[in-house]
């Protein structure tokens, strides 16, 4: 079921990175907050950040139940705050050390390691993925919408100028690529790590688990992304965004006739070739 806000509406105008008021200065829409604290670190909110890394894994439904009251007093649904950012690259680094330790041929490819998880894979992923969401997400299920999807809930009543109108902040949508990332660096990075020597061989039960471990990071990327979506009043069958599921358990139901996912898609054999000579050998 959809959430019902209870707590009443804020009249403000809507921003693309997620501007705080409808009277923001000039210098602020072309500096949003998020890059102006990219480096006040006194002001992040590590804790946070921590608390919402582990939650999200856990409980992922709390991380997204607290913006409305965000939206009451920031006027916005984007967080400006780096820290989860910063964080998770942090967890990233330290992941690609151990990858690189046990994989990597020498320190530099450890470094090339590094360096491709978190501007790659996370960074770059992550934008990519929160431009796609914005665009889409907005036209499609936004309140100016297809016509071909019935809407479901209220709109915001608007006035001859506008004021009351909600729209999808590209902000919002990079919250929310950047905590869906978290279960794929949790069951692809740190599980798959431990779980190498025994997903990599080329029995079955090997094929199971590391097929498994896959399809529980992706699927819990998809749950996490229709939560995040879902949580916003203005939004429309968010449902639809959880039809991915489907794909990739048709997906994994196909591979398990042959197709270890570990053995191929493993993140550092795009950087190790040491790692290849282990999966020869197993």
């Amino acid at each position: 079921m959809n959430p019902h806000i209870t707590l009443p509406r804020p009249t403000g105008g809507s921003s693309n990175f997620g501007s705080t008021t409808p009277s923001t200065r000039r210098s602020e829409i072309k500096m949003p907050r998020f890059f102006k604290r990219l480096f006040k670190f006194p002001q992040m909110d590590f804790e946070m950040a921590l608390w919402e890394i582990m939650s999200l894994i856990i409980a992922p439904k709390k991380v997204f139940r607290q913006i409305y009251y965000h939206k009451q007093t920031t006027r916005t649904y984007h967080r400006p705050d780096p820290s989860f950012t910063y964080l998770l690259c942090l967890f990233l680094l330290i992941t690609s050390f151990f990858w690189g330790f046990a994989y990597a041929d020498g320190l530099l490819q450890t470094l090339h390691i590094s360096l491709a998880y978190i501007f790659l894979h996370f960074l770059l992923l992550s934008l990519v993925t929160a431009t796609l969401f914005y665009f889409l997400v907005g036209k499609l299920l936004g309140p100016g919408g297809s016509s071909l999807l019935p809407r479901r809930r209220g709109l915001y009543n608007l006035n001859e100028e506008g004021v009351g109108k909600e729209e999808l902040e590209f902000g919002y949508c990079w919250d929310v690529a950047i905590r869906a990332y978290v279960p794929v660096w949790v069951f692809v990075y740190v599980v798959l790590f431990v779980c190498m020597p025994l997903v990599g061989t080329k029995h079955w039960p090997s094929t199971l688990l590391s097929n498994s471990l896959y399809l529980i990071a992706f699927n819990y990327y998809f749950i996490i992304t229709f939560l995040a979506y879902n949580a916003l009043p203005f939004l429309h069958h968010t449902e639809l965004l959880l039809a991915p599921i489907a794909v990739t358990t048709i997906l994994w139901f196909a591979s398990l006739f042959g197709f270890n996912m570990a053995r191929h898609l493993a993140p550092v054999l795009w950087c190790g070739a040491r790692l290849r000579k282990h999966v020869g050998a197993w």
